[in-house]
């Protein structure tokens, strides 16, 4: 006991102690450090979030009607956005972030990542190149003159677009976009599928997307019944050629795929 006091063990007191309290005051800060961080981490994540319309859901009346609107949105893509953050959670859940997402989407572990990653991409992109026809715009003349060289005119396009739209069997998406070559072409996709997503199991044109057409029955039944034909004509009406022209121009054309933002729609609202 009296060797507690010596001066030998005032020695190791001195020597060891000190080693013992800053170890542990080590451990604490570096046990507090990882909990920071996770929480840090807890705090900057950002899910997937429902973008607000630039419109009223009675805006593209009586193109597209508000009921169906209204459905669309608010029940259908809302699902499409809570699968993806149950499937993903991402670290920022923004326009580019989704964008980015979609090429590497079939290579992901759940095949959510595919279908509602996809189905919230492609929603997000068609609600922002529509508008009311009343705020009609025809394509930049960029994009008019690339329009004109591929398919001739505008009724060109329309023609080989609506051709692409009935003739996808079933569910899926239209859509016109730019090619690796810098050309303009249409194609289709299944299901929610779109031409961003790398390893397709069936052929279409490789493209990066600037306007898509959305032809699941969900889209047109209240108004249109089975007359998808009837859908497909009425959405030439309400095509923000404004926002189709700048996805052109200030992504696609470059080679990146367009964040769907309603950035340069003209729409009262923009990001």
């Amino acid at each position: 006991g009296s060797s507690c006091f010596s001066s030998r063990g005032s020695s190791l007191r001195t020597a060891v102690v000190p080693k013992l309290l800053a170890r542990a005051k080590g451990s604490i800060m570096f046990t507090l450090s990882l909990a920071w961080g996770a929480l840090a981490t807890c705090v900057s994540a950002e899910p997937f979030s429902l973008p607000a319309l630039p419109y009223e859901y009675d805006a593209l009346e009586p193109h597209i009607d508000a009921t169906t609107m209204r459905i669309h949105h608010s029940k259908h893509h809302a699902t499409y956005v809570a699968g993806l953050n149950e499937a993903a959670p991402a670290a920022k859940g923004d326009a580019r972030e989704l964008a980015n997402l979609q090429k590497k989407a079939l290579s992901h572990p759940s095949p959510a990542v595919r279908n509602h990653g996809g189905g919230h991409y492609n929603h997000a992109l068609f609600w922002v190149n529509l508008a009311p026809a009343s705020a009609s715009s025809e394509p930049s003349p960029d994009l008019g003159a690339a329009i004109d060289d591929k398919f001739g005119s505008l009724d060109g396009l329309k023609k080989a677009f609506n051709q692409a739209a009935m003739g996808r069997f079933g569910s899926g998406w239209a859509w016109l976009g730019v090619t690796p070559e810098g050309n303009l072409a249409v194609t289709s996709t299944a299901n929610q599928d779109n031409p961003l997503m790398e390893g397709l199991e069936y052929p279409i044109t490789k493209m990066i997307p600037i306007l898509g057409l959305d032809v699941w029955e969900h889209a047109y039944y209240l108004n249109c019944q089975n007359r998808r034909a009837d859908y497909v004509a009425a959405f030439w009406n309400v095509v923000n050629w404004r926002k189709v022209s700048r996805n052109y121009e200030a992504y696609a054309k470059k080679g990146q795929p367009v964040p769907p933002t309603p950035t340069g729609s003209g729409h009262a609202t923009e990001l």
